[in-house]
This record gives structure tokens, sequence and C-alpha cells, in this order.
């Protein structure tokens, strides 16, 4: 048996990898570059859904290592089932940091001052002048604070907001500040000019922000989600968004992608943009930076990083 290594990015693209693997490069085709069973160290191809990327899991019975290049693990949870214990899955911390977090600001600010108004005016040959809110001196609410949520408080510092609250599952302080337990948002919602959804999709946040979360949110308030489609309530938001309340930007949605008819793309004040926070000419470079670091660690048998679960383990 090999020890086979499968990658997304042609193996011959990525400089400095390790001596000793077989490198096997597999995008999502139909054909498996080899045997599944013979893949110790699967790198799981990148905006793909769900179905195609968990299919090789089944039949990986010799795999050790599950990584992806998305923050998110929620597209191969349904596949763990089928690997043996003692698999780590671990995920591309570091890796969309810079692209999630200038999407999540070119969002807000495009929402707030109008932009996509300005370029149907343009469409129209229509100056279209008034006046639109600032993001400087709002409130700032970022619900799920870890890597990304901190990338995207780095690049709100610069805009002078009155003031960043921070929540995610468990309490604790950082550099910039406390951050709150999810219990406590009932209280935080209502003082929020913008919330921003920067959480994993687990069953705890599924559905997260429905008809009471939105409800609690203040008139004019903004809500800008680029984290899972499914942490938003998608008939909730809507009834919210039909009485003009509150205003959305959306990168994600549910479903995905967002049928032609659906209603979310009429609803008035909602931004929406097809799932582009990860892919952009920042990624390459990172993801090719984690899996040299990651497959170097693998093969002098050094932690990993970014370890988000083990087969087997107890969560208890």
């Amino acid at each position: 048996m090999t020890a086979d290594v499968w990658l997304p990015i042609p193996p011959d693209e990525i400089d400095g990898l390790p001596e000793g693997p077989e490198y096997r490069f597999w995008n999502g085709g139909e054909t498996f570059p080899a045997d599944p069973a013979d893949c110790a160290f699967y790198v799981v191809p990148y905006m793909k859904p769900s179905p195609l990327c968990v299919r090789p899991l089944p039949r990986m019975s010799h795999v050790e290592v599950v990584q992806t290049l998305s923050a998110g693990i929620d597209h191969v949870e349904p596949g763990l089932g089928h690997l043996p214990p003692g698999v780590r899955l671990c995920n591309a911390r570091g890796v969309h940091e810079a692209s999630t977090g200038e999407l999540t600001l070119a969002l807000i600010l495009a929402s707030l001052r109008g932009v996509p108004d300005f370029v149907r005016a343009q469409d129209r040959g229509e100056w279209l002048g008034g006046f639109r809110p600032a993001l400087a001196d709002k409130n700032v609410l970022i619900v799920g604070y870890g890597a990304i949520g901190a990338a995207i408080e780095d690049r709100l510092v610069p805009f002078e907001v009155a003031r960043v609250a921070r929540v995610a599952r468990s309490e604790r302080t950082t550099a910039r500040g406390p951050v709150r337990p999810l219990t406590e948002l009932p209280a935080l919602l209502p003082e929020a000019d913008v919330v921003i959804l920067s959480t994993p999709l687990t069953e705890t946040t599924r559905g997260l922000a429905g008809a009471d979360f939105l409800s609690r949110m203040k008139d004019g308030a903004l809500l800008v989600n680029v984290a899972r489609g499914q942490v938003v309530d998608t008939k909730a938001l809507l009834a919210e968004l039909e009485t003009g309340r509150i205003t959305a930007a959306l990168d994600v949605t549910d479903p995905e992608p967002l049928p032609r008819e659906h209603p979310l793309w009429r609803a008035p004040g909602v931004l929406i943009s097809p799932h582009v926070g990860g892919p952009t000419s920042a990624f390459l470079p990172r993801a090719k930076r984690l899996l040299v670091d990651q497959l170097n660690r693998y093969v002098n048998r050094e932690p990993l990083r970014n370890v988000i679960l083990t087969t087997g383990a107890s969560t208890g």
C-alpha cells in the first residue's frame, strides 16, 4: 500500500511539498486518481458540493488526515461517520481571513452608502444624489469571533466605528476586548447598527438569526451574513425585509445557489453576493502555504495545525 496524498491543486504547482508521499491530483472528477483505500491525507476539493466532497470517504479506509480548504467543515461532516477512528479533520484557518474580511467591509460600505442604487442609476444615466449613512460612529456586533471575526474587526478599526461588540460560543477576553457568550445576544442586538454573522454552522447556530433574533435588531440596522446561509431563517428575514425595518447584505443564502425566482432576489433593502467571500486572488497563495506546512508536519510526525476534531474521540 502506498501513502497517497490527494490534492485539489496540481502538485507541480505547489513549491515545497515534502518528499515521500505519492501526490495525486483530484478536484472532484468522476474518476478517482487512485484507490481511495491508499489515501493517507485527503485535501477536500474547494467550493464543491458536499456530496462530491464526501464521495471518496467511505472507501478511504486508511486515511489519517482530512484537510479542508474552507474555514467551515459542515460540507464534510456528513461523511465523517464512514471514517475509521483517529482521523484528524483540519480546517483552513489562516487562508480566508483576508478575503472574507475585505468582502465583509465591501458589503457593509456598499449597503450603507447605497452603491447598488448608484449602479442602477448609472445604467439609467441618472445622477442620484442624497444623504446616506456612514459606517463611522456606528455600533457593530460581530457574531462568531474566530479568526475571520477577528480579521473583520481589524478592518473595521480605521473606519472610526463607535463600538464593536463580540459574541462567540464561549466567553473569553482578547487583546481587543471581551468576547461575550451567545446567551447575551438578546441584550446586545438592540444596540447594534450593523450585525455581522461570521459563525461556523453548527446545530447551535443553525437558524440562529430567526424571527426572535431579527425582531430584536434596531430599526434601520443592517444584517451582514458571511457565515453560512442556514445560520439565517430565510422566511423570517424576508418578513423583516418586506417591512423595510432592517436591511441585509448576504454573501450566503439558504437555499444556495439562490434560485432565479426566489423572492429574496427582489426583497427591498437586500444586497446579495454569490458566496465569494473566499475565492479571490488571495486564496491560492495562502492555501498552498497551508498545505506545504501541514504536509511537512505530517511527514515529520509533528503536530498538525487547525485540528477541529478527531474521529472516534469523545466529545464529552
